[in-house]
């Protein structure tokens, strides 16, 4: 590690955050009135002072953690929930921490809207106002539909919360059967027989090796001919060319906020697959995460003053 180096006493003594821009430093800055706030990261060369946590930016940050070898970084903060491929990028002795509470409610609000979108012909009535039709005819909607949400963490249980004024009927399915406050999860096990049931099926796990490629062919054959698939979690979970041909032959819908590979090529067939709307990874992309991130800064802040722990930690990096 790179020694500290201390333009005062003072401010060695203080805890030192590192923000990646002057823009969230001018944010967060006055939040943090007993912490050390300095604008840094490790383009800039050797920190002036130790690190006790750095903040990341948001997008692609996991792929510049290599940078930060050698730097007198005790921690980072992930703005993301994801944290696929940091174990094998994040430099030894450092922390990893992911942003808990940021985008989970913006994630399932864009997993509702999408399946509202689908289920009452959007982007179909979108194509008809370009063209000036007026052609009125039914659409499934959601009320009455079966959903089946796989994942029961914090994205899939705020989906659960989110769809729950609309009348359908929501089944939670993780890796175990249990019992939570919203009610029943049913296990993996259960998952074949669910698809042939379920009008909808949304994807809300994270990616590991247990969930890359998870929506394969067999899973695609087993959902109910037009059901919806709605991925807002991570593209490497479903096989890209099996959807292509389960869609293209109309047994099922798709939404995607994530693809694989990403960004999705301008000449991938994905893009013009029919019954498949896809929007550029997005569900946590609303000015609400600001805020959010704040508040995770704040008690990062609080902690490493009091002398606790780090909160949200994913890889301990002591």
């Amino acid at each position: 590690m790179i020694a500290a180096r201390c333009p005062t006493q003072e401010t060695c003594a203080m805890i030192t955050i590192a923000l990646p821009d002057q823009h969230i430093h001018d944010r967060l800055a006055p939040q943090l009135p007993d912490v050390n706030v300095i604008v840094w990261g490790p383009a800039d060369g050797a920190p002036p002072v130790h690190i006790d946590l750095a903040l990341l930016g948001y997008l692609g940050a996991s792929g510049g953690l290599a940078s930060f070898a050698g730097m007198d970084v005790a921690a980072l903060q992930s703005q993301s929930l994801g944290y696929d491929g940091v174990e094998t990028r994040l430099p030894a002795g450092i922390t990893y921490c992911n942003a808990i509470g940021v985008h989970e409610a913006s994630t399932a609000e864009l997993a509702v809207g999408m399946i509202i979108s689908e289920q009452r012909g959007f982007p179909q009535h979108f194509a008809h106002q370009q063209a000036g039709i007026w052609d009125q005819h039914e659409q499934p909607g959601v009320a009455g539909t079966t959903v089946v949400i796989v994942g029961a963490g914090g994205v899939g249980n705020q989906i659960a919360d989110k769809l729950a004024p609309f009348d359908a009927n929501v089944v939670r399915v993780a890796r175990t059967n249990r019992s939570d406050a919203r009610g029943a999860v049913q296990s993996m096990d259960a998952l074949p027989a669910l698809l042939a049931k379920a009008d909808i099926v949304a994807i809300a796990v994270p990616l590991s090796d247990e969930t890359t490629g998870l929506v394969d062919a067999s899973f695609l054959e087993a959902m109910k001919p037009g059901a919806l698939l709605v991925n807002v979690s991570r593209g490497k979970i479903v096989d890209t060319d099996a959807l292509v041909a389960a869609a293209s032959t109309g047994h099922v819908r798709a939404a995607l906020d994530v693809t694989e590979p990403e960004p999705l090529p301008s000449n991938h067939p994905l893009w013009s697959t029919p019954g498949v709307t896809i929007t550029p990874h997005i569900g946590g992309a609303t000015s609400a995460m600001h805020a959010r991130v704040d508040a995770v800064m704040r008690e990062q802040a609080r902690r490493l003053v009091a002398g606790e722990p780090l909160a949200y930690v994913v890889i301990d990096g002591r």
